[in-house]
């Protein structure tokens, strides 16, 4: 599919008169629903903000790509316009955006959409389209443009042809690069066409495999990496790493690869970078790496089987609190209060919860250790975790005396899961290479299970159980005054970076407390969801009591994070606090504590791990009516602050 063929003309603005990237963004969403393009035009918008959160989509030189993928798109498409006043995008180079391309992809798409947006990323290296653009004054002058500069999709293979394989030469470094971002539209793309270019012009010969969302392209071979004088790895997720054993190995940003190329190439072509080594696979380790400290990769891990766990501790959460609508003891078939819709929306939610340790211990192992890792990773949650273990027998016969470790136990489990298949590694290396692909899919799985449930069941559980339930028996005999300083805390670091480290620490603390507690609750949780809901809060409070607070694009979409943060969708004030972060974050994260602190104060206890105000209304959290009013005093206080902090603009 070319690009001219996904340019939707009807929907081009060539004086785009939106003066933020909010409102630009929001006036071409609109437009593309208005000529049937989308069906849900607020979602896909959300879609494309919760883009811009994980990092601007302004690519330099004036460009913009904003990009996202929603089920309610009918139809893949490119959304063109120009700002001839310039728009601030945030952009990696500074410069305001002028030129916007809004590319929309449908959910789960694929194929020869996603060639042909990969193909706009390197049509717009091009400086000539950029001249062009700049002086077109109809939609068909526009695709016109990139009809010209856009190779035929023949001369596009025959062109990939060559470059797969680039002539040998013996004084041209050969240099290799891996691209990826974390949708794998449109920097994925760019970051590689502008290596290939900007390798072209220093004279060096280099091969780029891109990680996009239609699969891996021009994948690198043994070949190439053994020839290799360096690799440049600039990606924003994980790619396969093993493979680069022993070689130079330079890890940065997507960014770096479309804004730093020349510094990449230069660094690549000396040699003279860190050196990866892979103890086993999917396991890393640097000599001299300047980029991965050891916090850094423990983090990297961690995070790995955090955000794999989130979606599971959601869905579960908020199906457990709905459940309560119809009391408290609705989902049990002894209460007088039983109800058979809150018996399944509980099950169906206790099972969603229960996979949250063995996902949390298996993504980490799964980072650490390849799909080896993953499976004994785990088995270690499934291991650590009270409702599993007691299901199967726990407690019972050889097993009288073990206890389950919970969260604390699962995270050993994820990182002990690494160091047991570098150990059957070590242990089988000693087999005739005939049997290489038997031991990923039978050694290592077989053994690797084995030695986790020996080691979990009578060596970790034990005093990981200690641990957390001497963390619940200290937190419960904490004095008032103290539990609220501590209320305040976690509340404010939920509102500090919104998603980040030190949200998902808060939040992760709060979920261990909550799981640990089982049917007690834990008010440490209560604070940490009100925490989080503060933000959004205030921020809709104050666009609405102070209309000149806000610009007009973004006071719109200010009042929607009333619902966000009912939600307890933190995320919806992330564009507001990017504008002046040195005053917003302040404001909401002193909010939020008062609000943390008041939940402790008032006694508040949360049964579940997340569903905001609906987690509250159905019974999920103790004393609920003095809990909304912590949450609504927090959020008058982020917004009084607001108000007072931004006036001087």
């Amino acid at each position: 599919m070319q690009l001219t063929q996904l340019l939707l003309k009807e929907a081009m603005d060539l004086d785009l008169q939106a003066s933020t990237r909010d409102e630009a963004i929001r006036q071409l969403a609109e437009t593309f629903h208005e000529v049937g393009g989308v069906s849900d035009a607020e979602a896909y918008i959300e879609a494309l903000m919760a883009r811009e959160a994980q990092s601007t989509t302004g690519v330099g030189d004036h460009i913009a790509i904003p990009h996202a993928q929603h089920e309610s798109i009918t139809q893949p498409a490119i959304i063109f316009a120009r700002s001839k006043q310039g728009i601030d995008w945030s952009s990696f180079d500074g410069q305001d955006v002028n030129y916007i391309f809004m590319i929309a992809a449908p959910k789960g798409g694929g194929g020869e959409h996603l060639d042909a947006l990969a193909k706009l990323s390197q049509v717009l290296m091009n400086p000539e389209v950029h001249e062009a653009l700049a002086t077109v004054s109809t939609p068909e002058e526009v695709v016109d443009i990139f009809a010209k500069f856009e190779k035929p999709e023949e001369e596009e293979a025959v062109v990939e042809e060559v470059v797969e394989e680039p002539a040998v030469s013996s004084d041209r470094p050969y240099i290799l690069a891996v691209t990826a971002c974390p949708t794998g539209i449109a920097h994925t793309f760019m970051a590689e066409e502008k290596l290939k270019q900007t390798a072209a012009e220093l004279g060096y010969d280099i091969k780029v495999e891109t990680n996009g969302q239609s699969g891996i392209g021009n994948r690198l071979t043994k070949q190439d990496i053994d020839r290799a004088v360096g690799i440049i790895v600039a990606a924003d997720k994980q790619v396969e790493m093993a493979r680069f054993n022993g070689k130079p190995v330079l890890i940065t940003k997507v960014a770096d690869g479309i804004n730093k190329p020349q510094e990449l190439l230069d660094r690549a072509a000396t040699g003279d970078l860190p050196i990866y080594h892979s103890t086993y696979e999917g396991g890393e380790d640097f000599e001299d790496a300047e980029e991965e400290s050891l916090g850094r990769k423990f983090y990297k891990h961690l995070m790995n089987g955090v955000s794999h766990m989130l979606p599971f501790v959601v869905a579960g959460g908020i199906l457990i609190a709905l459940s309560f609508f119809w009391g408290i003891n609705a989902a049990d078939p002894t209460s007088p209060e039983y109800n058979p819709i809150a018996q399944t929306l509980n099950l169906l939610g206790g099972l969603s919860f229960a996979m949250m340790l063995p996902v949390l211990s298996g993504y980490i192992g799964q980072s650490l250790a390849d799909r080896p890792g993953l499976v004994i990773g785990m088995m270690g949650g499934v291991f650590a975790n009270p409702d599993i273990l007691s299901a199967f027998g726990g407690g019972q016969g050889l097993f009288e005396n073990s206890v389950s470790s919970g969260f604390l136990g699962a995270l050993v489990a994820g990182f002990l899961a690494g160091g047991i298949v570098w150990f059957l590694k070590k242990a089988f290396s000693w087999l005739p290479k005939a049997l290489e692909g038997m031991k990923p899919i039978f050694l290592y799985p077989l053994f690797g299970v084995l030695l986790m449930g020996l080691i979990m069941l009578f060596v970790v559980n034990g005093p990981m159980g200690a641990v957390m339930n001497g963390i619940m028996n200290f937190i419960n005999s904490i004095p008032q005054e103290y539990s609220i300083l501590l209320g305040f805390l976690v509340a404010a670091m939920m509102a500090v970076d919104m998603g980040g480290p030190i949200n998902k620490a808060a939040y992760v603390t709060g979920t261990a407390l909550v799981t640990a507690s089982g049917n007690a609750g834990s008010n440490v949780m209560a604070a940490v969801m009100i925490g989080g809901m503060v933000p959004p809060l205030a921020i809709a409070l104050s666009a609405t009591f102070n209309k000149n607070l806000w610009p007009a694009a973004q006071r719109n979409s200010a009042l929607v994070n009333y619902v966000m943060g009912a939600a307890f969708i933190t995320e919806g004030a992330i564009p507001f606090a990017a504008v002046n972060p040195l005053r917003v974050i302040p404001s909401v994260a002193i909010g939020s504590g008062v609000a943390g602190a008041l939940s402790i104060f008032f006694g508040s206890v949360s049964k579940v791990p997340h569903g905001g105000i609906f987690a509250v209304l159905a019974g999920g959290v103790s004393n609920p009516f003095m809990y909304l009013v912590a949450w609504i005093i927090g959020g008058i206080v982020g917004a009084v602050l607001l108000n007072v902090l931004l006036k001087e603009k």
